[in-house]
């Protein structure tokens, strides 16, 4: 039977997959469950330690898994942990975009009332580099550098000579590789990277009594801040939609090798929108992306972990940070980390290099946030009334614009939605032409 071979950012090299879902009162979010074809992946980064979190979103028989990453080192076994996908979850839904709403209040009654340090050590186990394992030469220029099961998954690290002799062990293993596959992998072979291969230990998995494959958790030291995203294009289909969520004690992050871009954001928009925020989302973000022509990493999300304005959840627990890896919180959680949600839409076209990050000082909030406002319904009895119901076509045509400015959607069909409150035809609003 053969293997099925993927990358780092899960998606499936060989059959279909899918990804599993979807002051001011906060009513809707846009997380991952968005894309069909979206991988999570939640990075702790403090020097040059790197805790990494991949979250599998496999769809198919488990005994046709496995998990190619290419690693700076060969791991020992006490820096590869099971994850918690709940905790995942968790930082993609605090995380997320949002729609939030306000309600104007009566015209006439304004004129009445004119987070210690922690020993990083822990989480590599106190190990230094592995030992070889004796007696395991090299076949195709290939070494099997340690084996262990952690979980439900055997893991294999590799170190290889030259990517043929690599695709061709693979093959001899059983896996199912792409067709691209030795020019994908010979990059990271010329960097004296090696290969952390993990596949499913089916009696294991059938152990844990859950039906879905766990994360997989590795620490590591390294001065490279990165992400190989390149072995995952070998014969993708389309582009890919890549959530980087990423935990730093200083600020936010960004890429050093891409234009990153904040997602527009703060914008009014027509309060029908709140039946398909989903939808609206989806759009504002192709648009933005090709508005960079393809090639931008976009922030959706900055803000320190213990707080947030909306909130779309309670904050992360210490527990559940620490879950993530960040180890430098006392058992106060002071010293609480940045969150930072990076949304990448990558093919090989637009994104032929592996993402590279940068931590930076900037702690200034962002958070890709929409907004309604609903007008006042209400008796109004007040000179101040007459003035208050004439701003509101303005309004709802400066709602109209953003909504099309963000989306691309066609003009008319935005002012068939809002009813009412639609700009009138006569409007040039109308007039302009969104494809």
């Amino acid at each position: 039977m053969n293997k099925l071979f993927v990358s780092l950012v899960l998606v499936s090299l060989a059959i279909p997959q899918r990804a599993h879902a979807f002051c001011g009162f906060y009513v809707g979010k846009a997380g991952a469950e968005l894309y069909n074809h979206a991988s999570k992946v939640v990075l702790v980064r403090d020097g040059k330690h790197t805790v990494l979190t991949m979250n599998n979103d496999y769809e198919g028989n488990l005994k046709d898994f496995a998990l190619v990453v290419p690693v700076p080192t060969v791991l020992v076994k006490d820096q590869i942990h099971i994850g918690d996908k709940r905790l995942v979850d968790r930082i993609d839904n605090y995380s997320a975009p949002r729609l939030v709403e306000y309600f104007d209040e009566d015209p006439c009654e304004r004129l009445k009332y004119k987070n210690g340090e922690a020993d990083f050590d822990m989480l590599l186990g106190g190990g230094g580099p592995a030992t070889p394992k004796p007696d395991a030469p090299a076949h195709h220029g290939v070494k099997v550098e340690a084996e262990y099961t952690v979980g439900e998954y055997d893991i294999v690290i590799l170190s290889a000579k030259e990517s043929d002799g690599l695709e061709t062990w693979l093959k001899e293993q059983g896996y199912q590789r792409p067709a691209k596959a030795s020019a994908a992998l010979q990059p990271y072979i010329k960097q004296n990277m090696k290969f952390f291969v993990a596949r499913v230990n089916l009696k294991e998995q059938k152990s844990t009594g859950v039906n879905y494959l766990r994360p997989i958790q590795i620490a590591y030291g390294s001065e490279k801040f990165m992400l190989p995203i390149r072995l995952g294009m070998a014969n993708a289909k389309g582009a890919q939609d890549l959530l980087v969520y990423t935990l730093t004690k200083n600020g936010r992050v960004e890429s050093a090798n891409y234009k990153t871009v904040n997602m527009p954001s703060g914008m009014d928009i027509p309060l029908y929108v709140k039946d398909d925020f989903a939808h609206f989302y989806a759009s504002t973000f192709e648009q933005a992306h090709k508005k960079s022509d393809y090639r931008a990493v976009h922030t959706e999300y900055v803000w320190n972990s213990n707080s947030c304005d909306p909130c779309v959840d309670e904050p992360l627990t210490p527990d559940e940070l620490r879950g993530l890896g960040v180890y430098w919180l006392d058992q106060s959680g002071n010293n609480a980390p940045i969150i930072t949600r990076l949304h990448v839409r990558y093919d090989a076209e637009h994104f032929p290099e592996d993402l590279v990050f940068q931590e930076t000082g900037d702690q200034e909030n962002f958070q890709a946030r929409y907004v309604l406002r609903h007008p006042f319904t209400g008796k109004m009895e007040c000179t101040e009334a007459a003035e208050y119901k004439k701003s509101l076509a303005p309004r709802h045509l400066q709602e109209a614009k953003a909504l099309a400015q963000l989306t691309g959607w066609n003009s008319a069909d935005i002012a068939k939605h809002m009813g009412a409150d639609a700009p009138p035809a006569s409007d040039p609003w109308y007039k302009q032409i969104w494809k």
